[in-house]
């Protein structure tokens, strides 16, 4: 499969209740974490997709106006090494190369449409 998949971190990933600042990230959910290591296995790429990192339009961190962001990075890094076993990229961008996304957030709506798929 060519692209690679995105997965929201908080209350998709992670369980969320309330900002607690960037350095806290609750606990994995275990269906989520279990379908990531599927996804692996099958050679699928995985990225998170979080507003807690900022990519100016080249993808790169946009310095220190968003100071934050690097450490956030680093701290979903460390989170991924330990509940998932390995370094997943990091990005608050899709680009064209995104199959699917995975978010608690996302209203899905039919391609050229503006028309929700489940309702709304």
């Amino acid at each position: 499969m060519n692209g690679w998949i995105g997965v929201d971190l908080d209350a998709t990933l992670a369980r969320y209740e309330k900002w607690e600042g960037v350095e806290h990230i609750g606990e994995p959910i275990p269906r989520m974490v279990e379908r990531i290591v599927e996804w692996l296995e099958q050679g699928v790429q995985v990225k998170i997709v979080t507003a807690r990192v900022y990519c100016g339009e080249s993808g790169e961190p946009a310095g220190d106006r968003f100071r934050d962001s690097q450490m956030a990075r680093t701290v979903i890094e460390k989170w991924c090494l330990k509940h998932i076993g390995v370094i997943l990229p990091v990005t608050c961008c899709k680009d064209f190369g995104m199959i699917t996304l995975w978010d608690d957030r996302c209203v899905q709506v039919k391609p050229n449409t503006g028309e929700p798929i489940h309702g709304g």
